[in-house]
């Protein structure tokens, strides 16, 4: 399954078409409610990805948007088929809530992650070593946290030189913090140079000496999910939850700034992987 080609990435560009070609035609959502005897709150649902879309009504609102040609209703059905899909995050239904789910299924589908991170190595960096000692640390029963792990490996299959364009910014701090062992750490910090350098993905630090930033009030992610301007998605870390946010909006604009900022503060890429063999001879120095 490549990029874009998971459910969740099918549904939403299903979602997108169909909005763009109501509004192509000077429709309101009440218009197209009224006129197809559905409630504006129906539509409203679909456009927004809370429900679905039958096949029926897809039918339905392809030709009231003067949709007619065979192959491209055809090619939009299939991603309504596509998008009922099951996809391998499914499986974990039963330790994850369903706004988690949905953001491994936009992870999966984006064509650029910029990520911050203040706390812990991003997910998508972590070995299985360090993802396991930090489940721990949430979680006592060793089958949720040996699932939780597999999930986070799972998740790292967009690694790779042929997966999306990544900018992954750290706080020195994530860097010193140790989790689970020296030996742990030695191992994660290598695999942090092994990832830098891949040629699609920058692995920058933010260090100590750049002082007090926008990014240490919180961690958070930016998908972008195609070429289409604003098809952004921001994923927002606060204490005790997380914040996904799917719509294009003010606090996404904000982010994508605050983003732009902290790469101003960053280490260069040299600069930064001179800063994790640093690091490394300390803790060799410390074992």
């Amino acid at each position: 399954m490549t990029r874009g080609e998971t459910p969740v990435g099918q549904l939403r560009r299903l979602r997108a078409v169909l909005k763009q070609e109501r509004e192509q035609l000077g429709l309101t959502q009440r218009d197209v409610a009224d006129a197809l005897d559905w409630s504006s709150s129906k539509l409203i649902r679909i456009e927004k990805g809370v429900v679905g879309i039958s096949i029926t009504d897809l039918k339905a609102l392809l030709l009231h948007y003067r949709i007619t040609d065979a192959d491209r209703v055809e090619a939009l059905v299939e991603l309504a088929r596509a998008g009922k899909k099951p996809a391998w995050w499914q499986a974990y239904r039963d330790i994850y809530g369903q706004q988690f789910l949905n953001f491994l299924g936009l992870e999966a589908s984006a064509v650029e992650v910029k990520q911050f991170q203040g706390r812990v190595i991003p997910g998508l960096l972590q070995t299985q070593e360090y993802a396991t000692a930090l489940m721990s640390q949430y979680h006592a029963d060793p089958e949720r946290v040996e699932r939780g792990t597999a999930v986070r490996m799972r998740r790292q299959e967009i690694v790779a030189p042929d997966g999306p364009e990544m900018v992954f910014i750290m706080d020195e701090a994530v860097l010193r913090r140790t989790m689970g062992s020296v030996e742990v750490m030695r191992g994660q910090l290598l695999r942090l140079k092994e990832v830098a350098a891949l040629s699609n993905i920058d692995v920058r630090v933010v260090p100590f000496s750049a002082g007090p930033h926008k990014g240490l009030a919180s961690s958070f992610v930016l998908f972008r999910l195609s070429e289409i301007e604003n098809d952004v998605v921001l994923l927002l870390e606060i204490p005790d939850q997380d914040i996904l946010v799917e719509e294009f909006t003010d606090q996404t604009k904000d982010y994508i700034r605050i983003f732009d900022e902290l790469e101003g503060l960053a280490l260069t890429e040299d600069d930064s992987v001179k800063l994790i063999d640093k690091i490394l001879a300390e803790l060799g120095e410390s074992s």
